[in-house]
């Protein structure tokens, strides 16, 4: 890392070096006239210093000036960015739209999947009925086996988990999201305590006069030891 110059002018010596005097005529030597010092560095050199910075740092970065603006919307940080908070799976794929809005609807979709537990955890059935869109296309399979075909039917097999069963806070880990536009599917792993196996969860999403809306729902359990736990 290069030493800060003192008030004099002189460099402290790095690594026990010889001290180098540093004056204005050689700093505007090396300087180009009217370009900032991130205009001179090289695409690559700039993706990878946005690459240490998390989604609101580079949000309020994009929002300092317009230099800083272009290289905050740089699609490759938004794809570093990508990779970084969620999968390296997607790698081989080229947004439509762009990493920055791919991003963007990702974090949309996981932010509904979470609210998804949230509303199991507090039985809270009107809430369920207002996530899923209202078709008669929808389908909900529970870790039963049972399929439920058609808005009323998933809702009716929803109300009677919540009237006789407790709510249940899940543990969410691996979660996988893939978006196609308007239709996003989303794959995780969902633990109700550490000794039993956990629930392999499928769910999709298609988006709807401005919302996501969930329209297929289907959970498994694994065996564990033999034994199987099955809940809603």
């Amino acid at each position: 890392m290069p030493s800060t110059p003192l008030a004099n002018g002189v460099t402290p010596p790095l690594c026990g070096g010889e001290r180098t005097e540093v004056t204005a005529s050689s700093t505007v030597a090396d300087d180009k006239p009217g370009v900032s010092m991130m205009e001179q560095l090289v695409p690559e050199i700039t993706t990878h210093a946005l690459s240490y910075l998390d989604y609101p740092s580079l949000c309020r970065l994009s929002m300092t000036n317009s230099l800083m603006r272009k290289a905050a919307n740089d699609d490759n940080a938004w794809k570093a960015l990508y990779h970084k908070d969620f999968t390296m799976e997607q790698d081989g794929i080229t947004p439509v739209n762009g990493w920055k809005a791919y991003y963007a609807t990702t974090r949309a979709i996981i932010s509904v999947n979470t609210e998804f537990f949230s509303i199991i955890r507090d039985r809270a059935l009107q809430a369920m009925a207002r996530l899923w869109l209202d078709s008669d296309y929808v389908k909900c399979i529970h870790a039963s086996g049972e399929l439920f075909s058609g808005y009323n039917e998933v809702m009716q097999s929803w109300q009677l988990c919540f009237n006789w069963e407790q709510g249940f806070d899940f543990q969410v880990h691996t979660v996988r999201t893939r978006i196609l536009t308007d239709m996003a599917w989303v794959t995780m792993k969902a633990y109700l305590n550490v000794d039993g196996g956990p629930f392999l969860i499928t769910n999709v999403f298609e988006f709807h006069n401005g919302r996501w809306h969930m329209v297929h729902h289907h959970s498994s359990v694994m065996l564990i030891d033999d034994q199987q736990v099955v809940v809603h």
